[in-house]
């Protein structure tokens, strides 16, 4: 063989490497499930794929968004739950998908579906008004000082929110009433009006109210400051706020995955074309625009590691579930 087809050869080696030909691809229009109402967290992860996706033209189907939010997320699940063997539903959800049926009396549990992947990791920050405790040490302080009637807002009950509410009641021996609301957006309001003490929002939940100087955040539960980047204030932006750790509060991580399940009853083949497919989401120039306004930390799971996550998260929200005697099943 001369040297032109040897090169021509090892090239063409290298492109189908690059690029592997699936025994499955979409053949018709793909339906995303998001497990919240429309401009909630998973709405806004399920929007970003498919802008990803279509912008780029990585399939040559459509792919419609439809919002199923009702039961905490729980008509979603049982929707998708019913399509066995559809490769053309994918539902869009977070820890809810292990955490609600331990909490609450739902149709569905995490077996029912075929995980695809995780793709982010929401963070979690301590948000006080503006004019709040400067630090968490004066934060803490006042919360005991409360004795009891210090108000924590969150979005729903027996949730993420609910649970590191409960963590730091426990890490700081102190006790808080946790006032549930619809969504992170309606607690970020409670507190601007006073109604609460402080709530444990993402960033994307509370940019807002940063910037209009109504609540600031006192410190973020990660083992290492957020990213760097444009100032959200005049004078601060993400990386200047302090671990929780740092600041006092021994809560070293604390956040919650966004994650894809296809339905059970689906061949190997799929699972391995939408795989392939949510690795290309994430080198897209929509994908990285999304974790930059978000504030979210990418992260990429799936098999193994994906199933190794999920035990080991379960395992952490069953024993804060079983102090709290919210278990009711699995």
């Amino acid at each position: 063989m001369s040297r032109t087809l040897k090169l021509a050869a090892a090239l063409a080696a290298a492109v189908a490497f690059a690029t592997p030909v699936f025994a499955w691809t979409p053949t018709k229009s793909i339906e995303f499930v998001a497990t919240a109402g429309p401009g909630g967290g998973t709405d806004n992860f399920a929007r970003a794929v498919q802008a990803a996706i279509v912008k780029n033209k990585l399939i040559d189907q459509p792919i419609v968004v439809t919002n199923k939010a009702g039961g905490s997320g729980a008509e979603g699940y049982t929707y998708v739950k019913g399509m066995a063997g559809d490769p053309y539903k994918l539902v869009f959800g977070t820890s809810n998908a292990w955490q609600q049926p331990m909490v609450s009396k739902v149709a569905f549990k995490q077996t029912d579906f075929t995980p695809v992947a995780a793709m982010v990791q929401d963070e979690f920050l301590l948000w006080v008004k503006q004019d709040g405790p400067k630090d968490v040490k004066e934060y803490l302080a006042a919360m005991a000082a409360k004795n009891g009637a210090g108000k924590m807002g969150g979005a729903q009950s027996k949730d993420t929110d609910e649970l590191l509410t409960r963590m730091i009641e426990k890490t700081a021996n102190l006790k808080l009433i946790y006032i549930p609301f619809k969504s992170g957006a309606e607690a970020a309001v409670q507190l601007a009006g006073g109604h609460v003490d402080s709530h444990v929002n993402n960033p994307s939940e509370s940019v807002g109210q940063w910037k209009g100087g109504t609540q600031r955040p006192l410190c973020v539960f990660n083992t290492q400051r957020l990213s760097d980047g444009p100032k959200v204030t005049a004078t601060e932006g993400w990386h200047d706020i302090p671990t929780c750790q740092e600041a006092g509060l021994a809560i070293p991580l604390f956040q919650q995955p966004r994650t894809i399940w296809l339905p059970l009853k689906v061949t190997p083949e799929q699972v391995a074309f939408y795989v392939d497919l949510m690795k290309k989401v994430q080198a897209t120039p929509e994908w990285k625009d999304y974790i930059e306004k978000s504030s979210q930390s990418q992260v990429f799971l799936t098999g193994d590691a994906f199933a190794k996550y999920m035990a080991e998260d379960s395992e952490r929200v069953r024993k804060v579930a079983a102090e709290q005697g919210w278990l009711v099943g699995n």
